[in-house]
């Protein structure tokens, strides 16, 4: 066993979300009378928090209308999220990494009410030793987050592994001091994910199951 830690991206690495994301980034910015981001800028901001996230979504906002834009998206959010699920093949990787004696732990951008509601909704909140959110510490990809999860957990950098699907993700574990893998199937383009040189890019769950199981 390579890494002690797994810490997983949520958004498009263990849940398949990321165009209801988008989608709700389009609609909360219609909703106030803002240009609708394409789909390209939207996924970009996928895993960043909320203010990093409209500074590039909603570049014409003024600061003060910040928390409005915050509401309208969770409104669209929430709206939708519960027809959204896991990728299929996470919860047997999950329970197979439990079982070689893996700490796991979520590194995510959203919100602590947006991460609980999501680990309720698939039964999955046991699985995971550690959890953080954006709107707790610093987000993506301040190094704050994995620092605080290794803490918590008693894993150095060198042990530990990050798993996401955007550069963000990557960047972080750089940051952090730690080892990252990347996953094609969520909201950033793999030559973007490879330019920041993870250990691998996997394409779908059953690949990233047997590379964990192998190398993890």
């Amino acid at each position: 066993m390579n890494h002690d830690l797994i810490a997983f991206d949520w958004d498009g690495t263990l849940f398949d979300s990321t165009a209801c994301i988008v989608r709700s980034i389009q609609a909360a910015a219609r909703e106030m009378g803002l240009p609708e981001p394409s789909q390209a800028q939207a996924q970009h901001v996928i895993g960043l928090g909320l203010e990093q996230a409209l500074l590039i979504a909603a570049p014409g906002l003024p600061r003060e209308r910040y928390r409005e834009m915050g509401h309208a998206y969770r409104k669209h959010y929430f709206a939708t999220v519960h027809d959204v699920t896991l990728f299929d093949g996470v919860v047997p990787l999950l329970h197979a990494l439990k079982d070689r004696g893996h700490r796991l732990a979520v590194a995510t951008g959203k919100s602590r009410r947006g991460l609980d509601e999501a680990l309720d909704q698939v039964g999955l909140r046991a699985l995971f030793d550690a959890t953080r959110t954006a709107e707790e510490t610093a987000g993506k990809p301040h190094p704050q987050m994995l620092h605080e999860l290794m803490d918590e957990l008693g894993v150095a950098p060198e042990r530990t592994l990050m798993v996401g699907d955007t550069t963000h993700d990557l960047q972080l574990a750089l940051n952090a001091g730690t080892a990252a893998l990347a996953v094609s199937f969520g909201a950033h383009p793999v030559d973007e994910l490879e330019a920041l040189r993870p250990l691998a890019v996997l394409h779908d769950v059953p690949s990233l199951h047997a590379w964990l199981t192998t190398h993890g």
